[in-house]
């Protein structure tokens, strides 16, 4: 395994923070179950605490171990898992609050990018939150990154320039869409289809 990503795996098991590649964008992962490391997210991003956040994990079963999914809510995510998108679902009673900013249920993202599994496999869930000070611009090279968000987190992965743009943010118990981004469309076809 990478140097770095040796590193990022021992920094989340000790409750720090690291920078990794998704998909999209860089994120900022910290174990997503302690609730004091998830706060250390918010505290670096400066982000409301009544924003919640979502959390990335390797695989659609492994989401299972924190979520409470009907029949057609795990099909969706068998679907589009992993890739581009965030299911947000009934969470289970261990997953923090503060995560969740006090809502019953999380966003789950499984990004199709290696090295971002690779790290999930290590260590999930983390949280899955964009890489930069809050307000300020997405991170897609690490030329880019934020001085303060580099010296407040105790590894970063190197993935490369990566492709930009947003998560599509969906409830399919609902099927409701909350953000459009990557595969918005496809999103909406499965809802309508199913």
């Amino acid at each position: 395994m990478r140097d770095d990503m040796i590193q990022a795996t021992s920094m989340l098991a000790m409750g720090e923070l690291a920078v990794y590649p998704t998909d999209t964008v860089y994120g900022l992962g910290a174990d997503a179950i302690a609730a004091d490391a998830v706060e250390r997210v918010y505290d670096l991003k400066g982000r409301s605490r009544d924003e919640p956040l979502s959390m990335a994990v390797p695989d659609v079963d492994a989401a299972l171990e924190h979520v409470v999914a009907t029949e057609r809510e795990e099909e969706f995510m068998r679907a589009f898992l992993p890739g581009p998108v965030t299911v947000v679902l009934e969470r289970q009673g261990h997953v923090p609050d503060v995560l969740t900013a006090g809502r019953d249920r999380v966003g789950i993202r499984i990004p199709d990018h290696d090295l971002a599994l690779d790290l999930l496999e290590e260590f999930a869930p983390i949280t899955a939150t964009s890489a930069n000070p809050s307000g300020e611009a997405n991170v897609t090279d690490l030329d880019d990154l934020d001085e303060s968000i580099r010296e407040g987190v105790g590894a970063v992965v190197d993935g490369g320039v990566l492709p930009g743009g947003e998560s599509t943010v969906v409830d399919p118990g609902s099927g409701e869409i909350h953000r459009r981004g990557e595969g918005a469309d496809e999103v909406e076809a499965w809802l309508d289809e199913h």
